[in-house]
C-alpha cells in the first residue's frame, strides 16, 4: 500500500508571490521510502505518475484557499488516490499531536518532514477522514482539440478529419464502457463528417471508469464528476470509539460521556428518557467501555444499560459527596444537578484508570492503537495478551498461513520423587509470593492512609485559603469605605472651619459677613450652598456678572438671601438689574463698602452697606410704584379701547 504524507514548509496557497513548498514523505508497505521537498506543481506531477493509494494531510488549508479550490485539487488527483485529512472533519477537529498520541507516536511539531511522516503513518493505521466532494456519477466529454477556423481550399477535408476523430474516439470509449459493464447514457452532437462532441453520463465513480483524461492533436477527453452541495468527511474506519459513560438515573436521566483521555464528548439530561432511548443516545457517540455511577451500589437501570453493552462496571467505594461532585464537574458546563452527578461519576472512573492508561502508553510500541489496548486491559487482559489479540485480528483468516508443527520428542514423565520435590518447591514459591503480596497490601494500605491524610490537609488548606480570600475582600471593602468617609470628614471639617470664621464675622458689630459666589450659575450657587450653607439674612459677594441666566437668578430667589454685592469695576446691565428687582433681591455695587475677601467668605462695613441698602429700598419702592402706574394706565387704555369698540358697534 502506498501512502504519501505532506506538510507545508513555506509559502501559502493564498499568496500570489510566494507559492507553497511541501515536505513529501513516501511510505510503501510500512516502509519509509523517501522524504523530499517539492512544489505544488511537482507534487501533482508525482501523484499523477505514481498514483498512491492515500495522500495524507493535516489541514485542507495547506492545499486549497477556499472550497472552490478544494474541488479543483480533488479533481486533479488520480482516480485511485484518496485525500485523507488525518485531523478529522469539519465538525470534530483534533490536532495532529492528539491523533498521533492515540497510536503512541511522537514527533517534532516544528519539523515539516516529521509532520508529513506522522500524517502518513496515522493515515496508514486508519486515522482521519476521507474527503469526498463528488457524487458516484461521472461525465465523460469528448470534444474537438482545436477549432476548424475559416480555412481555405482544404477546409472541408480538414473539418471532416477533426469531426471523424471525435466520433472515432467516442466509439472507442463506448466499447471500453461496455467491456467494463458500466451503465451509461450517451449524447452525440452530429457535425459535418462526424461529431463535434460526444457526452457520456456514467453511473460510476471516476476511479471505476477505465478511461483517463486525454489531449491529442485533434481530440480531447475530459472526465469530471458531479459536485456535491457540500464537502463530506467520511471516517476511514467505521468502528466507533470507546467511551467512559457516567449515568444518573431517575425521573430525569442524565448521561455524561468521556473518551479514554478524559475529554468530554457528550452531556445531556431528559425527563422522558427510557433505557432504550439512553442506549440509542450512547450508541450515537461510540461504544461505552466503562459505565459508572456515583453510588456505591449500581442502580438497576444503570445495570440494564451496562449489560446491553457488556461494559465494565465502575462503582466508587462510597457515595460521592456533593462538594466532591462540584469539584469534579468544574468546567463541564452542566445545567442541573443530574448532569453534574453523571459527569462526576464518569470523571471518578477516568481518574481510577488514568495512571494505568499512562503506564500503557509508555510501554506500548509505536504504531499500536492505544484505545484498543486500553479496552482489552480494562477487560482483564495483560498487555502481552492484548498485543497478541490485536496482532491476531490484524491478520485476515483467508491470508493466514497454517504450517504443520514439527514433531518434538516427548520428554520422559518425571518420577514420583521428582514430582514431590517439584510440588514442594512450588508450595514454597507460593508461600513466598503470598507473604510478598501481604507486605505489598500493607504498604498499599499505609500509602493510602498517608494519601488520605494529605488530601485532608490539602482540603483544609484550600478551605482556609478560601476563607482568607473572603476576609481579605471584606477588609478591602472596609478600607475603601474608610477612605471615602475620611475624605468626607475632611471636607466637613473644612466646611466647619469656614462656618466658624463666618460666625465670628457675624459677631462683629461694625462688619457684615459676605459669602463669595464665583459666578451667576447654578453650579456655582449649589457649590456655595454645599460649602457655606444658605440663610435668609446672608449677603452674597458676586465675583463675575457675565454669563448670567434667569435659571440661576431663580435659584438665588429660592435661597431667599438678603442681597447681592458686585465688585466696583463690574458693569451691571439694565436687564440684570431689572431681573433682580423683579425677584426683590438687592444688587448693590461694592464701591465704598470697604470689602475684604478671604477665600470663600469676606466682610464689608455695616454702616455703608445699610445706607446703600436703604437707598436701594427707596429705588425699589419707586420702581414698584411706577410699575403699578404703568399697569393702571395699561388697564385704562384697554378699557377705553373696549368702550370705543362697543360705541362703534352700537352706532
Amino acid at each position: 500500500m502506498r501512502v504519501y504524507g505532506i506538510d507545508i514548509i513555506r509559502g501559502s496557497v493564498r499568496s500570489q508571490s510566494k507559492r507553497p513548498t511541501y515536505a513529501l514523505c513516501r511510505i510503501v508497505d510500512d516502509t519509509i521510502v523517501s522524504e523530499t521537498e517539492v512544489s505544488l506543481f511537482r507534487l501533482l506531477r508525482i501523484l499523477e505518475a505514481e498514483e498512491p493509494d492515500i495522500l495524507a494531510i493535516d489541514s485542507l488549508q495547506e492545499v486549497a484557499a477556499d472550497t472552490k479550490e478544494v474541488y479543483l485539487f480533488l479533481q486533479s488527483l488520480p482516480p485511485g488516490t484518496d485525500l485523507i485529512c488525518v485531523t478529522g472533519g469539519s465538525e470534530h477537529r483534533e490536532s495532529l499531536a492528539q491523533v498521533a498520541g492515540r497510536y503512541n507516536l511522537s514527533f517534532n511539531r516544528f519539523d515539516p518532514f516529521a509532520e508529513a511522516r506522522t500524517s502518513a503513518q496515522v493515515a496508514l493505521l486508519g486515522a482521519g477522514c476521507r474527503v469526498v466532494a463528488f457524487a458516484n456519477s461521472s461525465l465523460i466529454t469528448v470534444s474537438r482539440r482545436r477549432s476548424p477556423g475559416k480555412g481555405g481550399w482544404s477546409q472541408n477535408r480538414y473539418t471532416r478529419k477533426i469531426h471523424g476523430a471525435v466520433r472515432a474516439k467516442g466509439r472507442e470509449i463506448e466499447m471500453h464502457l461496455i467491456e467494463a459493464g458500466l451503465q451509461y447514457d450517451m449524447k452525440e452532437f452530429r457535425a459535418f463528417g462526424g461529431s463535434s462532441r460526444v457526452i457520456f453520463h456514467v453511473n460510476a465513480p471516476r476511479s471505476s471508469i477505465p478511461i483517463r483524461n486525454y489531449r491529442g492533436s485533434d481530440v480531447q477527453v475530459q472526465i469530471t464528476q458531479q459536485r456535491l452541495e457540500r464537502i463530506r468527511f467520511v471516517p476511514q474506519t467505521s468502528k466507533p470509539g470507546y467511551l467512559i459513560a457516567g449515568i444518573d438515573p431517575g425521573t430525569t436521566m442524565a448521561i455524561a460521556l468521556l473518551n479514554l483521555d478524559g475529554e468530554p464528548v457528550h452531556l445531556s439530561s431528559s425527563r422522558v428518557t427510557s433505557v432504550a432511548d439512553a442506549i440509542a443516545e450512547i450508541m450515537v457517540h461510540g461504544r461505552p467501555l466503562i459505565i459508572a455511577t456515583d453510588k456505591k451500589e449500581m442502580p438497576g437501570t444503570v445495570e440494564k444499560i451496562r449489560r446491553s453493552f457488556n461494559a465494565v462496571p465502575f462503582i466508587p467505594k462510597s457515595d460521592i459527596l456533593v462538594p466532591d461532585k462540584y469539584e469534579l464537574a468544574t468546567g463541564s458546563g452542566y445545567r442541573n444537578d443530574h448532569e453534574r452527578d453523571a459527569y462526576a461519576a464518569a470523571m471518578v472512573a477516568y481518574r481510577h484508570y488514568k495512571n494505568k492508561f499512562a503506564s500503557l502508553s509508555k510501554r506500548l510500541p509505536p504504531g499500536v492503537s492505544l484505545d484498543e489496548v486500553r479496552a482489552r486491559v480494562v477487560r482483564g487482559l495483560s498487555l502481552e495478551q492484548a498485543l497478541t489479540d490485536l496482532q491476531a485480528q490484524e491478520i485476515p483468516p483467508e491470508d493466514a498461513v497454517f504450517e504443520p508443527a514439527e514433531e518434538k520428542p516427548v520428554p520422559d514423565a518425571p518420577r514420583p520423587r521428582e514430582q514431590d520435590e517439584m510440588v514442594r518447591r512450588l508450595r514454597m514459591l507460593v508461600s513466598e509470593l503470598y507473604a510478598e503480596s501481604q507486605k505489598k497490601d500493607e504498604e498499599i494500605a499505609r500509602v493510602r492512609r498517608l494519601l488520605n491524610g494529605e488530601r485532608s490537609k490539602k482540603k483544609e488548606r484550600i478551605q482556609k485559603d478560601a476563607e482568607v480570600v473572603r476576609l481579605q475582600g471584606i477588609i478591602a471593602n472596609q478600607k475603601r469605605y474608610l477612605r471615602k468617609e475620611e475624605r468626607r470628614n475632611k471636607g466637613m471639617r473644612k466646611q466647619l472651619e469656614r462656618l466658624k470664621a463666618y460666625a465670628d464675622l457675624k459677631q462683629e458689630e461694625d462688619l457684615v459677613p459676605l459669602k463669595v459666589l464665583e459666578a451667576l450659575s447654578r453650579d456655582a450657587i449649589r457649590r456655595m450652598r454645599s460649602e457655606m450653607g444658605a440663610h435668609p439674612d446672608d449677603w452674597i459677594y458676586l465675583l463675575r456678572t457675565d454669563g448670567w441666566g434667569m435659571t440661576a437668578i431663580r435659584e438665588l430667589a429660592d435661597v431667599a438671601i438678603a442681597g447681592i454685592i458686585v465688585p466696583e469695576q463690574a458693569l451691571l446691565s439694565p436687564d440684570l438689574v431689572t431681573a433682580f428687582r423683579e425677584i426683590r433681591v438687592p444688587i448693590i455695587s461694592g464701591e465704598g463698602l470697604g470689602i475684604r475677601i478671604q477665600g470663600s467668605f469676606g466682610a464689608c462695613l455695616r454702616s455703608s452697606l445699610m445706607d446703600r441698602h436703604a437707598r436701594w429700598r427707596e429705588e425699589q419702592e419707586q420702581y414698584e410704584r411706577s410699575k403699578k402706574a404703568e399697569s393702571i394706565e395699561d388697564l385704562f387704555k384697554s378699557y377705553r379701547y373696549m368702550r370705543e369698540r362697543e360705541v362703534k358697534r352700537g352706532g
